[in-house]
């Protein structure tokens, strides 16, 4: 399976999965495609000598619109968003219909929306005073954070002092969680019954 991966921070996602042994054989990632040109995750997509592309306006970055077009052209089956801070235009997701994912860190349908990532959901889920957060990862729709929820693992924050600690705990919950359920795809275990999603084991 072919995978586009799209980033806008440093890439522990992106490395979890290239770094994930049980995916060696079953994916290639052959994009990564960040909305900034200094992207810290391009330094890991060039080690594993992976393509890299901007998305906005100006020299070396392309089109919103061209983004579908290159997609194509390297036979692309799957899309991951790890912590893609941009809207999807709306033909990729009618392209890549129920093959987009999103990795959320937080527990959906709480804590999502505009707005709603990195140190931001932290800090609202820890002025919650919530017990327990998580990572969620979603099929994408047109809104943000809205798409059906593919699967969630939570993590004990009863006692943590600050967000920091909400997002150490719930980043190691993501490094699990993102390359099982890509796996799961993989190896075509993911299902729609009665409107929900299941992984079959």
């Amino acid at each position: 399976m072919k995978i586009a991966v799209f980033v806008s921070g440093r890439g522990s996602n992106l490395s979890a999965i290239l770094n994930y042994p049980d995916l060696k054989n079953k994916i290639k990632i052959v994009a990564v495609i960040s909305d900034k040109i200094d992207c810290k995750a391009f330094e890991i997509a060039r080690e594993f000598g992976i393509n890299t592309f901007t998305v906005g306006d100006g020299d070396g970055r392309i089109n919103q619109n061209d983004i579908t077009s290159r997609l194509k052209k390297l036979e692309v089956d799957f899309i991951v968003l790890a912590g893609y801070l941009k809207l999807i235009p709306t033909e990729l997701i009618e392209k890549f219909e129920n093959r987009i994912i999103n990795i959320h860190p937080a527990l959906l349908p709480s804590f999502g929306g505009k707005g709603m990532y990195g140190i931001n959901v932290h800090r609202a889920v820890f002025n919650s005073s919530v017990k327990v957060s998580g990572a969620t990862i979603h099929m994408v729709d047109k809104a943000y954070d809205t798409g059906k929820i593919i699967a969630q693992k939570c993590v004990d924050i009863s006692d943590v002092k600050n967000p920091d600690e909400i997002a150490e705990r719930v980043l190691k919950i993501e490094h699990q969680l993102l390359p099982e359920v890509i796996k799961a795809f993989a190896e075509n275990r993911v299902k729609i019954e009665s409107d929900r999603i299941i992984i079959i084991n």
